[in-house]
């Protein structure tokens, strides 16, 4: 199939694109990588009236850290993060994470902001995102605003975002020199989506494990960091039986989705191999 009839803006400033957001409204989508919108369009699952490709505004393409904050612009390829694009422990996790996402040709155009903006509960930026803390900006003509990722993806292929924004970029925190961080993914064919997935990272202070972070992605309709997990491990010791339970702990508190291919079940058990996986990664990682 071929996609129903749309008109095309290219702006060259941000200024350019939220006016036209702003103008068509609820009809217009934002191209960025397209490596989900344009195969949507393709088989008519989408099909705005207009687009808006923002790969010509240069205000966009940017990677840099500001502070603690690691700021990720809405045009940055995923293949940005083959190599570390910060010395620290989350340049090291991100170049760990990229290679889980689909195949090379996808990486290259394929954008981490377009994907937390697609919000595919198996996207693995929308599980650093939302497991890290990050804070996404969007901006309109009415000015910006900052939305924790968590508060942004609201379930399956939903967001937050207002149809005159323009999600600009994200903001990562740092992980310090005492951060552990460990991800642990799988599916039945590399390049897959992800059935069940796992993010694990904690600072190591005197031998225990504190501000314990464990996310979940591909188990649930949307990625989310588990509370029962982390209450097991947070002001312990790292130990193989300890990430056993918490694996267990999570395995408890989900509610998983289920599929032709995958049952409910499945995905529950999965749950606790992906988290005791991901922690015995991040036990293992060099500082």
């Amino acid at each position: 199939m071929k996609p129903a009839p749309f008109v095309l803006h290219k702006p060259g400033t941000i200024a350019e694109a939220v006016a036209h957001l702003a103008q068509i409204g609820d009809d217009c989508l934002v191209l960025a990588g397209g490596q989900s919108l344009v195969p949507m369009m393709a088989l008519r699952v989408a099909y705005p009236s207009d687009l808006v490709d923002i790969n010509g505004i240069e205000a966009l393409r940017g990677i840099s850290v500001e502070g603690d904050k690691l700021v990720i612009g809405a045009t940055v390829r995923h293949a940005r993060f083959y190599d570390p694009v910060e010395p620290g422990p989350l340049g090291k996790l991100l170049s760990g994470v990229v290679s889980h996402i689909a195949h090379h040709p996808i990486r290259e155009r394929g954008t981490f902001c377009g994907s937390l903006a697609h919000a595919d509960p198996a996207s693995e930026w929308c599980l650093v995102a939302v497991t890290l803390g990050a804070k996404l900006k969007l901006v309109s003509q009415n000015g910006e605003r900052l939305v924790a990722a968590d508060d942004f993806i609201d379930g399956a292929m939903s967001t937050t975002r207002e149809p005159d924004e323009l999600l600009m970029e994200a903001r990562l925190p740092l992980l310090g020199g005492s951060a552990r961080a460990g991800f642990y993914e799988f599916n039945r064919r590399a390049g897959d989506f992800a059935i069940g997935m796992a993010l694990a990272a904690y600072d190591e202070v005197d031998g225990v494990m504190r501000n314990v972070r464990i996310g979940l992605g591909g188990i649930e309709d949307r990625a989310a960091r588990n509370a029962a997990a982390e209450a097991v491990l947070e002001g312990k010791a790292p130990a193989e039986a300890l990430f056993a339970d918490a694996g267990r702990a999570a395995a408890g508190s989900v509610d998983p989705m289920e599929d032709a291919t995958t049952s409910a079940d499945y995905r529950r058990d999965l749950s606790s191999v992906c988290v005791e996986r991901a922690l015995a990664a991040a036990a293992s990682a060099t500082k």
